[in-house]
């Protein structure tokens, strides 16, 4: 993976526009390292962007949630309705797209910095490459949960997405407002674990989506990271990848004891759970005939503000079900 040093210009435009350089009251110079690695590009923020363009409800909520709504010029492709206690701001903040904006209008909006969730926010049909986007004088950040396939990434863990909180905060001056983001997820986290105790009974099956072929949280992304953050056992752990395709043999051969059910416009529980209790190869798990489920929102499966709610969630959800509830 070839580096490349994109230097964030603020003010800088994408078609000559009159971006305001001033420092609103409350924020610090950037307090990021001067090359920061970013999914293998290496950025130096001598200063907080000023018209930054979220991508993906994650990027949004992280920086609704460090409270840089006046720095966001434009947004787009949310999975769910924004937090309740982040509305207000974002309603004021313009849409630029469903998905992800057309190059000309991400140009229109006319950004400094776009910062995504996912790696397919930089492709050619959206916003376009990072390094295209640096010719242009507009910086880049791409949360570390999506840098696959754009760099392999070990497998990840809380302190991971943390780590991009802290960064961002860094990034944009805020790095106190970082802090006690983290400080309080942190403990959310701990009081989350200690409500269930795991046993080596339990297995624990991610079902994403996909009937025919299932996607299932394999070893190596946010699903295993809320799992592991509770200390429950993925059944899917020998399965490289973040979500990745399994079989119905491999699950059957697996019989879980819960499943996690993610639930999305496009893959809902609902339907889930009618596959399972109507496919006879499927309807005898101990899960299924015991319903043994666990529902989770789409967007409380991915990195950033909302990792701490589907840990939460999935904590209750065990408790519920009688898994593992400490004493």
């Amino acid at each position: 993976m070839r580096s490349r040093m994109i230097p964030i210009l603020l003010g800088a435009a994408l078609v000559g526009g009159c971006a305001t350089t001033t420092e609103p009251v409350g924020y610090t110079p950037s307090s990021a390292p001067a090359a920061l690695d970013n999914c293998g590009t290496q950025l130096s923020v001598p200063k907080p962007p000023s018209r930054v363009v979220t991508m993906n409800q994650a990027a949004t909520e992280v920086m609704l949630a460090l409270g840089l709504q006046e720095r966001m010029i434009g947004t787009a492709h949310l999975d769910d309705a924004i937090l309740p206690e982040y509305a207000a701001a974002y309603a004021a903040i313009p849409v630029l797209a469903a998905a992800y904006p057309a190059k000309d209008a991400l140009t229109k909006a006319d950004p400094d910095f776009v910062y995504a969730s996912s790696a397919a926010a930089f492709a050619p049909d959206a916003a376009g490459e990072r390094d295209e986007l640096d010719a242009l004088g507009v910086g880049s950040y791409l949360s570390p949960a999506g840098c696959a396939p754009v760099q392999p990434a070990a497998k990840p863990a809380v302190d991971d997405v943390f780590a991009e909180i802290t960064e961002i905060g860094a990034i944009f001056g805020v790095p106190e407002r970082a802090a006690a983001l983290v400080a309080d997820h942190r403990a959310r986290i701990a009081a989350a674990a200690a409500s269930v105790t795991q046993t080596e009974d339990e297995r624990l099956l991610w079902w994403d989506a996909g009937t025919d072929t299932p996607t299932v949280g394999a070893c190596c992304g946010t699903p295993a990271l809320i799992m592991a953050a509770i200390g429950a056992p993925n059944a899917s752990a020998a399965v490289p990848g973040a979500s990745a395709e399994t079989t119905w043999p491999a699950v059957v051969a697996a019989d879980p004891t819960v499943i996690v059910l993610v639930d999305s416009a496009g893959s809902p529980a609902a339907a889930k759970k009618a596959y399972l209790a109507a496919t006879p190869a499927l309807k005898n798990l101990t899960a299924v005939q015991h319903e043994r489920f666990v529902d989770l929102p789409y967007s409380e499966t991915t990195a950033g503000v909302r990792t701490v709610l589907g840990i939460e969630r999935l904590a209750a959800g065990l408790t519920a079900l009688g898994v593992g509830v400490s004493s």
